[in-house]
Order: C-alpha cells, then structure tokens, then sequence
C-alpha cells in the first residue's frame, strides 16, 4: 500500500513508521481476507484470553496470514467494525478493522503489536459517545474517549506503521488496542455503569456465534 512520511510532535520526519494507506481499494483487500478466511466464534466477557495483556507477534509468516483472514472473515460474520485476536481465542497482539471515520470514508487494515501515542495536551478533546463490543453482546454504554488516535506497530510482514484515526475511527482503534493489553470497554466505565451492560449483554441472545465460558 502508499504510504506517506510520518512526524512527530516536534515537526521533524520519523524515519522508522510511515502512516499506511488503509482506504484505497478497502472493500477490494477485506473482502480477499474475508474470503480465504474461515469465520470463527466469538470469545465473551469472563473467557480469561481476553483479561490478561496478550503475547508479541514474532512470527510473520504464512500462519500469521490465514489468522488475519479469519478475523475478517469473524468480523465480517459477527458485523463489528473491528476485531481483536482474543476475541477469537488467539493470545496474539494483532488486531484488524474495517471502520468508517466520521466522514463516511472506510478505513480497512490489520496491525501487530500496536502501542497508542501518548497525546499532547492539546490534541485531547474528549468525544463522549456510546460504545460496544463484539465480546460483550448486545450491550451499550458511554465512554469519553479521545477523538483523535495514532497507534504504531508493524504489518502482516513484520514492517513497522503507524496509523491515524479520527471520530469513531479513533475509538475503534483504541478499543482495539486495549483488547491486546487485557481490557475491555465496560472495565473503563463506573461499576454502575458496567453492571447495567452486563445487565444488558445478559438480557440479548448474541447475533453470531460466542463461545461459551465454562
């Protein structure tokens, strides 16, 4: 994919991360993902994969392919917008995304061992919008958020990227990273706010297939 040059805070050009381009021709690359991947279920809120920080990427190779076509193929089945590893039971930090910005424009993509940028002081304007999760089904709640994101890690052969996002495309992004490092959106809200969305995960049959917690 074009990439562009990337820069930090101070102005100057990073050598070692390029921003991808990750809306060209994206119903073309998800829907080649999704294709030669197999759909798999979804992992819920209590399966210990997803509560615990998940393991480097160190292998980018053939296997670590067919794993990314199968979380397009899982997302695509379980209409999220963005998917974890864990969410499908594998303690790898990789997560992929097909995700529109507030603009209407379509961000597709995966990533591996991503780390958010800390963000200056300035550029953190809080968007308080509803939230959800594919592992918690069916259940809403509000989270602030910063609306703009920058996360960085390497693609699928191992190359290092950086990606911007934001609106919802931020959140998504951030959501998405918080799942490798253990977290679920409802552990960032109030206890009284995460009881109602269990409340509400356990009142809604899933749309797609989970796997059971034992």
């Amino acid at each position: 994919m074009a990439q562009q040059p990337v820069f930090d805070q101070d102005g100057d050009q990073r050598v070692d991360e390029a921003f991808i381009d990750d809306v060209t021709d994206a119903e073309e690359r998800e829907t080649a993902h999704r294709e030669r991947g197999t759909s798999r279920p979804i992992t819920v809120v209590g399966n210990p994969v997803l509560h615990k920080e998940c393991k480097d990427v160190t292998e980018f190779d053939d296997e670590l392919g067919r794993l990314i076509d199968d979380m397009f193929a899982s997302q695509r089945t379980a209409e999220g917008v963005g998917l974890a590893a864990n969410q499908i039971g594998v303690d790898l930090k990789v997560f992929v995304y097909d995700c529109p910005d507030d603009q209407g424009v379509r961000h597709v993509g995966a990533i591996c061992n991503p780390v958010l940028d800390e963000l200056p002081a300035e550029r953190r304007i809080l968007d308080d919008s509803n939230e959800g999760c594919l592992s918690v089904p069916g259940a809403y709640a509000s989270l602030a958020r910063p609306d703009y994101a920058v996360v960085r890690g390497q693609d699928a052969k191992g190359e290092p990227v950086a990606i911007e996002g934001t609106g919802f495309f931020a959140r998504c992004l951030q959501h998405e990273t918080d799942h490798l490092y253990g977290y679920l959106y409802i552990d960032r809200l109030s206890k009284r706010d995460r009881k109602d969305a269990l409340k509400q995960m356990a009142e809604l049959e899933p749309r797609y297939p989970v796997v059971a917690n034992d």
